[in-house]
């Protein structure tokens, strides 16, 4: 799926057919299986997005696919392996790709596929967030918004594994009870609507769960202020996202009498930060199967569509009130 101009995605990505390219010493020939449509995708096809591909530019920065052949130099990978990009910007929408070794990691093909397909971003950055800014112990809480996206979803389980409680927060909706329910399902300790953050009955949550001492934005503005209220003294808030475009607004007393502290988190920056330290990363993902074949995280709510479907996809991608990913089937 080629897009050789910014706008918007149903206008300007375009099915095409293109030549597999030749395979070079240090190449991977690779079947794509399956790609999520995630919003930084839709994001850098706007050209919105602090990152964007030179045009003209295939989609997709996540997604797994099976090697079918190797260059004589590649040593870390064989026909029959699964693999996923080791960065974003590797253009995931296509049917087959050829690409230098070092641009994929390999992942346990005993993994459904649809958990590996939507591995490298969501369940990274839940895992980067809840593992670097404090170090939580069991019984703690954290307290997040958009607790059904991808991330929260990821979030909620890998808490839930470790004996972290967690405060999820979601907009109000028609089929609230049903969302409420679902993320119950994934080990939700608390679920609540932006509303009842400013509502006396907060107050009988942490009853029985503790005040978070950290706080996941992936929201902005109103949202972000008053899930603030409620983070500890000397907590932290981690932005990854800003969903409702509005910039993130903090009391003054919160910074004077509550020393909370506000940090930023892009998992994209992470990767480069960390491209010489192959051990972190290794870490990571083993600990992240780990959970998968333990059951205790699975993709999250995911709707499967037939590349030739792609525009019904990018549009579904971009309604709001949709909890389930799209994904493409290649």
């Amino acid at each position: 799926l080629l897009y050789e101009r910014h706008g918007e995605p149903a206008a300007v990505v375009q099915l095409k057919d293109l030549e597999v390219p030749k395979l070079g010493d240090s190449d991977v020939h690779v079947k794509m299986l399956a790609a999520p449509i995630n919003p930084a995708d839709i994001n850098m096809i706007q050209g919105t997005y602090p990152l964007l591909s030179p045009l003209p530019a295939v989609g997709g920065n996540e997604g797994v696919g099976e090697v079918l052949e190797v260059g004589h130099r590649v040593t870390a990978l064989k026909p029959g392996d699964w693999v996923i990009p080791a960065n974003a910007g590797l253009g995931t929408w296509r049917t087959r790709g050829v690409f230098p070794e070092e641009m994929l990691l390999k992942v346990p093909s005993d993994i459904p596929v649809l958990c590996a397909a939507t591995l490298s971003v969501n369940p990274c950055t839940a895992f980067r967030v809840l593992a670097d800014f404090e170090s939580l112990a069991p019984g703690d809480s954290v307290i997040q918004n958009a607790a059904n996206s991808g991330v929260g979803q990821a979030v909620i389980q890998i808490a839930r594994a470790s004996g972290i409680k967690t405060i999820n927060v979601v907009r109000d909706r028609p089929d609230l009870p049903k969302l409420v329910e679902r993320l119950m399902a994934l080990g939700a300790d608390h679920v609540v609507t932006e509303e009842m953050l400013r509502k006396p009955e907060m107050k009988d949550i942490f009853k029985s769960t503790p005040r978070p001492r950290l706080a996941l934005n992936c929201v902005g503005g109103k949202s972000t202020t008053e899930m603030l209220r409620h983070l500890q003294p000397k907590g932290t808030m981690v932005t990854y996202g800003g969903m409702a475009k509005q910039p993130v607004m903090v009391p003054v007393s919160a910074f004077i009498f509550r020393d909370v502290r506000l940090c930023g988190f892009w998992m994209t920056q992470w990767r480069k930060d960390h491209a010489q330290d192959q051990e972190s990363v290794a870490r990571m993902m083993d600990a992240l199967c780990q959970l998968i074949r333990r059951g205790q995280l699975t993709a999250p709510a995911c709707t499967e569509v037939p590349l030739q479907d792609y525009r019904a996809a990018l549009e579904a991608s971009m309604k709001p009130f949709v909890s389930s990913k799209q994904i493409l089937l290649l």
